[in-house]
């Protein structure tokens, strides 16, 4: 038997163990945020360089050092300083900027601005000769390859996560469904970076009492901290309960500053950006407050020009694959009967208003007489029927279909205005007719060529999921929310994940 002098000695060893192991955690978190930092402050600085001594080359030609242009040499050393210094000013090296969102990418094109604005600025106060090539290529170059170059780096960021390593350490406080609601939604986006190791659940929730989904319980709503530390967690994310009020957040909050452990409170506002959302203190009572999202306005006028001028510049860059698609489709092998390259088929588009929606043809001439003889060989839930080894796909619409090269012809129907280059995936009028409430708002926008639907998984999306992503896009659309999802539909394309 052992006594209480031995298991109090075995409690504070494995005390002290844990305590290290947190420290160890800790140590290897904040290790890897700083060498990622430092990493980027090199980015930076090796892109201002090439962009400066490009813009050198370009506007004098090989000759830029000679005396007469010694002044252009000067400054070609100095920009790389110049523009990581801009970047840090507009807090583009911030933990809280990086790693997921556009917010990153977002000051990365401000701080082009910004340090344009200053060289325009300085030559106007000191009547400097500056000349106007040099900027005009400098700076441009700058912001394009320094967003190219942080995307990349970003992603080798997220593989990583993906691998599972460095994530940080979660902790879920919460209610047991929303935990398991939460717990399932990080371990399938993992490039957040947040892995769940554990719970806290509410007094009298034990863990022979969870369902599944549910990771380990380390306690209650009274023994957050110490639940921290028997798991090695470096952050809390605490999820919308009643039994944590205002007063128990902030007592839970000096309680884990101590260790710096991060804090997260997940709000109960479905699936609203940061840029939505702006606290505004009203004696001493943080209020947040939400914006209407961005339906209309110059904004949205901005976005119907980027679509028109981006559908026909890829039209044009497309146009012989056009061609030789259609010529595959119209004559290839396959056995899918002679017929049209072009598959026509009504689609439900902004404001419930139906249009025809282009596509190759990927499937056999009768195809949708033979749907319902198919129905109950669904391999989806929800209103969306696909197949993963649908009968009627041809050979030639496989290969379309992996690569998406089916969808180009919808660049017409975004040239029509019937579509955007990015939105809500189009739908047919018999899913709309099955709507509830809550999804008529992704009609709202017009359909789009690619979306988030597309770049988080396609077709291996739950239909509850696909509607979910839609209705996020609908909510908290920017332009820069389209440039990145069209960046990020190239490599979906690429790996083919969820294209049947």
């Amino acid at each position: 038997m052992q006594t209480i002098e031995s298991v109090e000695t075995l409690d504070l060893a494995e005390t002290a163990a844990q305590l290290k192991a947190r420290a160890r955690a800790g140590e290897t978190r904040a290790g890897w945020h700083g060498r990622y930092a430092r990493n980027l402050y090199l980015i930076d600085l090796a892109v201002g360089l090439l962009a400066a001594a490009s813009a050198l080359v370009l506007r004098f030609g090989p000759s830029g050092a000679e005396p007469y242009n010694r002044d252009y040499l000067i400054l070609t050393v100095l920009f790389p300083i110049a523009w990581t210094a801009c970047l840090a000013v507009n807090r583009a090296y911030e933990p809280r900027h990086l790693f997921v969102g556009t917010d990153e990418y977002a000051r990365v094109f401000r701080s082009g601005l910004a340090l344009t604005a200053v060289l325009a600025i300085v030559s106007f106060a000191f009547d400097l000769r500056l000349a106007r090539g040099y900027v005009l290529i400098a700076m441009p170059l700058a912001i394009i390859v320094d967003l190219c170059a942080r995307y990349a780096f970003r992603q080798r960021l997220h593989r990583s996560w993906a691998r599972g390593e460095r994530l940080h350490r979660v902790i879920l406080v919460g209610h047991e469904r929303a935990v398991i609601d939460m717990a399932r939604r990080l371990r399938r986006e993992r490039y957040h970076g947040l892995g769940v190791i554990g719970a806290c659940l509410p007094s009298g929730v034990t863990q022979s009492h969870v369902t599944g989904g549910l990771p380990p319980v380390y306690g209650t709503f009274d023994g957050i901290a110490s639940a921290v530390t028997r798991s090695g967690a470096d952050t809390v994310v605490v999820l919308a309960c009643p039994e944590i009020d205002g007063s128990a957040l902030r007592r839970l909050a000096w309680q884990l500053e101590r260790d710096e452990i991060d804090l997260i409170v997940a709000s109960t506002l479905v699936d609203v950006a940061g840029d939505r959302t702006t606290i505004r203190p009203v004696d001493g009572l943080p209020m947040l407050h939400v914006e209407h999202p961005r339906l209309k306005g110059s904004a949205r006028i901005v976005k119907m020009i980027f679509d028109r001028v981006g559908a026909l510049f890829l039209l044009l860059l497309t146009a012989p694959v056009l061609a030789v698609v259609a010529a595959l489709v119209m004559f290839g092998p396959g056995g899918g009967g002679r017929g049209p390259a072009i598959f026509r088929q009504e689609r439900v588009g902004k404001d419930g208003r139906p249009f025809m929606l282009y596509k190759f043809r990927t499937m056999v001439v009768n195809a949708e007489a033979r749907l319902q003889e198919l129905r109950n060989l669904n391999d989806t839930d929800g209103e969306l029927f696909k197949m993963r080894q649908d009968p009627r796909v041809t050979p030639v619409g496989q290969w379309l279909r992996r690569y998406s090269l089916d969808e180009l012809p919808q660049l017409f129907n975004v040239l029509k205005g019937d579509m955007s280059l990015v939105g809500p995936r189009p739908p047919l009028a018999r899913e709309v007719a099955g709507y509830p409430a809550d999804m008529l708002r992704r009609l709202v926008v017009k359909p789009g060529l690619t979306g988030l639907w597309q770049v988080s998984g396609r077709s291996d999306l739950s239909w509850e999921e696909s509607i979910r992503l839609d209705l996020t896009y609908v909510e908290n659309w920017s332009l820069a929310m389209d440039v990145a999802i069209l960046a990020r539909t190239v490599s979906a394309v690429v790996r083919s994940s969820g294209a049947y």
